[in-house]
């Protein structure tokens, strides 16, 4: 079976496309990959994967990425 699916991440669109430039990349086991798309204020996160827990995998990296940018952002406005 193959597997695909979307997050969409409004807001800061820039911020994340440059956050995740780094890690846009086929995953070396090449069961996995993603593709990023700027849509106005929002990105669309394009992920592909041969199996399940390829596509499990894929989605718990971006969203720890995605956590830790929160959190971060969160800090900078309080002080």
């Amino acid at each position: 079976m193959k597997y695909s699916a979307k997050i969409i991440v409004k807001g800061e669109p820039d911020n994340i496309i440059e956050l995740f430039k780094p890690e846009i990349k086929e995953f070396q086991n090449k069961r996995a990959s993603y593709e990023l798309e700027k849509k106005g204020e929002q990105v669309e996160f394009n992920i592909k994967a041969q199996d399940s827990t390829a596509l499990r995998s894929v989605i718990n990296s971006i969203t720890k990425n995605l956590t830790v940018y929160e959190k971060v952002s969160e800090a900078e406005k309080k002080n």
